[in-house]
């Protein structure tokens, strides 16, 4: 059960959102949530508002409750999820800005009026090999960004984009810049394995002009959050609807269903849990690795389950197994990496 909607105040019934957002999925998939209609449904029905604190024109809802609608969410349609995780990243940045930023961005994204997504894997997980992806100069009239995002979902889509630069002194601030701002250079989409109705792309910056400063969190920056797993989750529980829909015409299936979908709950209850009352990073990470684990078998199961019909492009079975591949490769720490590296070599 979803927490009570008194949870996501003056939203509309979170079932009524996500049928909305799962009768657009078809569509969303080929050009993304923001032209199919699935952002603005999600904006309209107050579910993007409960990411945005009551102070700047949201309505605060609890982090269970976020977590909770995200689960849904990933659940009729990943593509979805996906963009609202990127949204919902960039706007806690803002949140943590000066009034004037957050008076001037947060209301009109709370209400859908105006999108907005996060470029930010540069700092954590992507290209930590190599000098700063994006270089960050104070100059008399503002900063300017030089350098490359190399992951950022929907940058074609929204009017900003949040990013993060690392400064003269070596070290990080984030950035809200324009993203049709002169100097933004967005490369087409990303043909990708899944997903690519998230419409990821890269975005160059040449003497690009931030709109705003913001200071990074005094903890720094990290992945792993909460919301990855939510939507790993929600993937597992599309996938073990085929397997329940299978089953019903052999019952053989049903001890799969029942084991995997208890499973499912287990991690359902401590990912609810972590999301109440907080976890550790060691706790977080150990979540997304063992729920990163179970997206992949229930998906395979459900292709396995659907034969030959689930190999053809274009079953719900075989777009599940490919999408799960998804998190094998997406904000992953490398304690999580490990861990699944090692449990596909037998070595756990």
């Amino acid at each position: 059960m979803f927490p009570p909607d008194r949870d996501l105040p003056d939203a509309a019934p979170l079932d009524a959102a996500c049928n909305a957002v799962a009768a657009a999925a078809a569509r969303t998939r080929d050009v993304g949530p923001w032209q199919s209609g699935a952002m603005k449904t999600l904006a309209h029905d107050g579910l993007l508002a409960g990411f945005i604190p009551r102070a700047d024109g949201g309505t605060g809802a609890a982090e269970a409750a976020l977590i909770a609608a995200l689960v849904a969410i990933a659940e009729r349609c990943l593509t979805t999820a996906l963009a609202v995780t990127q949204w919902a990243s960039a706007v806690r940045i803002i949140a943590g800005g000066p009034e004037p930023l957050r008076a001037s961005l947060l209301p009109p994204l709370a209400r859908g009026e105006t999108f907005t997504t996060v470029g930010i894997s540069q700092l954590t997980t992507s290209r930590q090999h190599t000098p700063p992806a994006v270089v960050a100069h104070e100059r008399s009239d503002g900063w300017r960004l030089d350098g490359v995002c190399p992951w950022v979902t929907g940058a074609d889509a929204v009017e900003t984009i949040v990013t993060g630069g690392v400064t003269a002194d070596g070290g990080h601030a984030f950035f809200v810049v324009p993203a049709r701002a002169a100097g933004v250079e967005i490369d087409p989409p990303l043909e990708m394995l899944a997903l690519s109705g998230s419409r990821t792309a890269a975005v160059r910056f040449t003497a690009a002009r931030a709109a705003a400063t913001i200071a990074p969190p005094a903890g720094g920056t990290r992945t792993g959050g909460l919301a990855t797993t939510a939507l790993a989750l929600g993937a597992t529980r599309a996938a073990l609807a085929i397997l329940a829909a299978e089953a019903t015409d052999r019952p053989f299936l049903a001890p799969v269903v029942a084991g995997l979908a208890m499973e499912a709950d287990s991690f359902a209850a401590r990912l609810a849990a972590a999301a109440s009352h907080g976890a550790d990073a060691a706790d977080r990470d150990r979540l997304r690795a063992d729920v990163n684990g179970l997206v992949l078998r229930a998906s395979q199961a459900a292709l396995a389950a659907s034969k030959g019909s689930g190999f053809v492009r274009g079953h719900p079975a075989e777009r599940l197994a490919r999408e799960a591949l998804f998190f094998l490769v997406w904000s992953c720490p490398q304690t999580v990496t490990s861990t699944v590296l090692c449990e596909l070599a037998g070595l756990g």
